[in-house]
């Protein structure tokens, strides 16, 4: 099995990759509805 400071390295990994990919979906979401607000006027 894996030791214990590979297992923490690794739940940390995932959670700043977790972090890292609801802050693209997040930016993504808010440049689509400002580019759709701005297309309008």
């Amino acid at each position: 099995m894996w030791p214990g400071y590979a297992r923490r390295v690794l739940e940390i990994f995932f959670t700043a990759l977790l972090i890292l990919v609801a802050v693209l979906i997040g930016w993504f979401s808010v440049y689509v509805v400002y580019k759709l607000y701005s297309g309008q006027h």
